[in-house]
């Protein structure tokens, strides 16, 4: 008994202490450049040859297909193609460089352009995964449980989207659950449902009640990524919530998904240049649709393995393909949306974090405005993990301390406490060392820096068991923001209505 009163008083110190919330990192060092000026407009000028000679597929949307006609571009069936310079002077004319999404608490606004970066959780998955009861099928449990988790984590900005799949829901109806949660579990700033104008158009509505009309009339309050289907294909799910949210004033993120050699050619040269015309061609729907609408170039691009077919993260060409990215975003002078802490991993492993940390850091020194996937990602997508949730969000924190650069302050300077302290002495009990030491450092929450006889005695712990004590920890402390009852009735009501209206399905 005296020995695990011991083991709680040791583990107790060890909890992760308060920090400082930030509603996104303002990056404070220089992006990095991997193109030339000759190099960009290369890729630029062939961006333009593959938009103006094969053109970009705009399926089941014949509305789409009129709205491009009547612009003055190439419609052939569902094939458009556009004169070259066309998309870009859409989207340079009439896309802001820079515009707030608004959170129902405004001290988690984001701002999306310029400096800042937004670091959003994992999106996506059908699997969770955690050390007690491994790999599963997600449930709506899963899905509160982590938006609470999120919440909670000082170094995430957003709630994100479909932080994981909840297929114990109908999945024609499931996005309504989520966005609710997301409404309710978190007063931060989330995402809208993707597939389809019709689900698109609930969560507009959703976004209504809680915010009111005129104020979602007149500011972003969603975020919607639309994916292209590579190589040079959108679909109506993608183009509905695309004109469902751009008519509203909603941002759109304009993302290309690709693996190289299976989505587009082998090479990065040449996978940069359908990113970058499927994307422009997906922001100028958007201004054709809207004029002024926020819109972002997306880039999710990664690499697929020559041997086996799977997809692989962390590699050097995809560190080269969202430096590129960056470069090409700002010479269109809109945001950039891109993906952090991919990986192929089956578990929270050194493979998962060496994968991980490359990914965010190369986001980030290509000046990603809205890095998705963020925390928790594993196995290609198909998991969202809670250990990486928190082993990510320990690297989210490091990268946002690293990016906030040298502090060259009187205070960091410490002339006076160099001076005072002398030679040969130390700085331990200094009153500079006393004054600074909680703030000077970044102090993350998993690794253990105890001696080796320490860690033996406290269970011989590595990262992920400690990261499942910290996120059980931050689930147990969760406070809930509350919402105002009359808002919470309406959502209620409004979704009870909407689920009345049809049978529920496993298909979309």
């Amino acid at each position: 008994m005296e020995r695990q009163r011991r083991h709680k008083r040791r583990d107790a110190k060890r909890a992760p202490a308060a920090e400082p919330r930030t509603p996104f990192v303002v990056r404070k060092l220089s992006t990095f450049n991997v193109l030339s000026e000759a190099g960009l407009e290369q890729i630029e000028a062939n961006a333009d040859r593959i938009l103006a000679e094969t053109g970009m597929e705009f399926q089941d949307d014949p509305g789409i297909l009129k709205i491009f006609a009547d612009a003055g571009c190439d419609v052939s069936g569902t094939r458009v193609r556009f004169a070259p310079g066309f998309c870009r002077n859409k989207i340079t004319t009439t896309a802001p460089s820079e515009f707030v999404q608004h959170a129902r608490n405004p001290a988690n606004n984001v701002q999306l352009g310029g400096d800042a970066t937004v670091l959003c959780p994992s999106w996506g998955p059908p699997f969770v995964h955690d050390l007690d009861r491994g790999r599963r099928y997600a449930s709506y449990e899963d899905f509160t449980n982590l938006v609470k988790l999120h919440h909670n984590l000082p170094w995430l900005h957003h709630s994100g989207g479909v932080v994981c799949e909840p297929v114990d829901l109908p999945a024609n109806k499931r996005h309504l659950d989520m966005l609710y949660a997301h409404i309710r579990y978190s007063d931060r700033a989330f995402m809208g449902a993707f597939i389809g104008a019709e689900r698109a158009g609930h969560a507009i509505d959703m976004a209504r009640i809680l915010f009111g009309a005129d104020f979602v009339a007149e500011n972003p309050v969603l975020y919607c990524v639309s994916n292209t289907n590579a190589p040079l294909v959108m679909d109506s799910h993608m183009s509905g919530a695309l004109k469902t949210y751009a008519r509203a004033g909603q941002p759109v993120a304009c993302t290309p998904w690709v693996l190289t050699g299976a989505m587009s050619p082998t090479t990065v040269a040449g996978t940069l240049a359908q990113v970058l015309a499927e994307t422009m061609a997906a922001m100028t729907l958007v201004q054709l649709v809207a004029p002024g609408a926020p819109c972002l170039m997306g880039s999710f691009a990664s690499t697929m393995s020559m041997k086996s077919g799977a997809p692989t993260f962390g590699t050097p060409e995809a560190g080269l393909m969202v430096l590129a990215a960056g470069q090409l975003a700002r010479r269109l002078g809109v945001p950039l949306h891109t993906v952090g802490t991919l990986s192929s991993s089956k578990v929270p492993d050194a493979q998962s974090q060496q994968e991980a940390a490359w990914g965010l850091l190369m986001s980030m020194f290509a000046g990603a405005n809205l890095i998705n996937h963020a925390t928790g990602w594993l196995e290609g997508g198909l998991v969202t993990s809670f250990e990486k949730t928190i082993i990510d969000h320990d690297l989210c924190g490091k990268v946002a301390r690293f990016f906030d650069g040298i502090d060259l302050s009187e205070n960091a300077q410490a002339m006076e406490a160099i001076a005072a302290t002398g030679p040969g002495q130390h700085f331990l009990g200094s009153e500079h060392t006393q004054a600074n030491f909680m703030t000077a450092l970044f102090r993350p929450w998993t690794p253990d820096d105890s001696s080796f006889e320490q860690w033996q005695a406290d269970g011989s712990k590595d990262a992920a068991k400690r990261a499942n004590a910290i996120w059980k920890e931050q689930l147990q402390n969760y406070e809930d923001p509350g919402l105002d009852p009359d808002i919470d009735a309406a959502l209620k009501d409004y979704i009870a209505q909407r689920k009345s209206e049809k049978p529920d399905q496993d298909y979309y």
